[in-house]
């Protein structure tokens, strides 16, 4: 196939915005109507999970911590709530404690009310919000502030196991309600949308059956040693041809979780790098193109393909070119977007990053400059 029918075939369904575009996690419909703790930059190694560990254990050892977040929008001189999630508070220091949510919970909203597990009500301000990860960070006075709840190693789950989601499904009136599942998949690759509509590929998230209902937003999903190993983000109820779902609820990873939070608390805000380049899924490219097109070894079965480029940018300073195949990013695999964005926006503007990649046949490996603003 010519070069401007792949081009065409790739523009019309698939390719993605400048890596790394603004994304919202909950495309898909479904949700929303003691002591001082460290949080570190990764997550904390997950504890061994006892034989006689059970949900009552796990349970009993986070549910004092999660609470109930309150979106209220203003309505001349008074506020009226709009919406309702859930929230775990993860921190607590000095006279603060620090909860983390999604970011959809708590947008737009004009006064935030968090609703302990105790059932007293207090305000929360806003710390920090990242609408690409769908999280926020708020901050609540300490007094009453008992628990808090302890990260897990995202990366040490295993499918099959055991896991809880706790929140306020349908809201506060159910707050604290607890569901079982196992873990489906550890790393789903599921749908981004940016706040104008643009499809960005995807992004990585754990997969559970454990039931998730509206309002379970922004609430731990938490192993069987009782530690949080995702923020429960959305639910997936119909396929894209209209059929009814059952038992796939998302979670974002807690190692990207205390990552982000981490930086939200720091600066407010998070400011990712950006490569340049827009791209596509090598998956979404047929086999004739992969051939006659991109010129690639049939020994390369995943990646991603350059279809554009930042003129100037940082991967076109480092000699990318379109069709290129990146297969690899600081000597990690990446079969997908989101493979290279997990790796990517780990860095700062004016980290150096090694990319490899295939132009044609030929292998290579490239040093790119970090020096490109992702656009929010």
């Amino acid at each position: 196939m010519a070069q401007s029918t792949l081009t065409k075939t790739v523009l019309t369904g698939v390719i993605a915005g400048l890596v790394g575009g603004g994304v919202i996690l909950y495309a898909q419909e479904g949700l929303e109507k003691s002591t001082t703790q460290t949080v570190r930059t990764t997550a904390t190694k997950t504890s061994s999970i006892s034989k006689n560990a059970t949900a009552t254990t796990a349970y009993n050892k986070v549910s004092d911590a999660v609470v109930s977040v309150l979106n209220f929008s203003k309505s001349g001189q008074n506020y009226e709530e709009s919406s309702e999630g859930s929230g775990v508070i993860y921190k607590k220091s000095d006279q603060s404690a620090f909860i983390v949510t999604n970011n959809h919970v708590i947008d737009g909203a004009a006064k935030i009310q968090v609703m302990l597990h105790n059932g007293e009500k207090v305000t929360a301000t806003l710390v920090g919000k990242d609408a690409m990860t769908d999280l926020a960070v708020l901050k609540i006075a300490s007094d009453n502030v008992t628990t808090t709840a302890e990260f897990g190693d995202s990366s040490k789950i295993a499918v099959g196991e055991n896991v809880l989601a706790i929140g306020s499904p349908l809201g506060s009136e159910y707050a604290s309600s607890v569901t079982q599942g196992i873990i489906s998949a550890k790393k789903r690759l599921v749908e981004a949308t940016s706040e104008n509509g643009q499809n960005y590929g995807g992004s990585t998230v754990i997969q559970t059956d454990a039931a998730i209902n509206p309002g379970n937003s922004g609430g731990p999903l938490i192993n069987f040693a009782g530690q949080v190993i995702g923020i429960n983000s959305m639910k997936l109820s119909t396929s894209s041809s209209g059929t009814s779902v059952e038992g796939m609820g998302f979670a974002i990873p807690s190692d990207q979780v205390v990552d982000v939070v981490n930086k939200l608390v720091k600066d407010g805000k998070i400011t990712r790098p950006a490569i340049g380049i827009g791209l596509v899924n090598l998956s979404e490219v047929t086999a004739d193109d992969q051939k006659s097109t991109l010129k690639i070894p049939d020994s390369v079965t995943g990646g991603v393909v350059v279809m554009s480029l930042t003129k100037k940018g940082p991967a076109d300073n480092a000699g990318l070119k379109k069709y290129d195949v990146i297969v690899g990013i600081d000597g990690k695999k990446v079969t997908t977007q989101a493979d290279l964005r997990e790796v990517l926006y780990k860095h700062k503007l004016g980290d150096t990053i090694t990319l490899t990649y295939y132009h044609h046949s030929n292998k290579k490996t490239v040093k790119v400059k970090l020096t490109q603003k992702l656009a929010s």
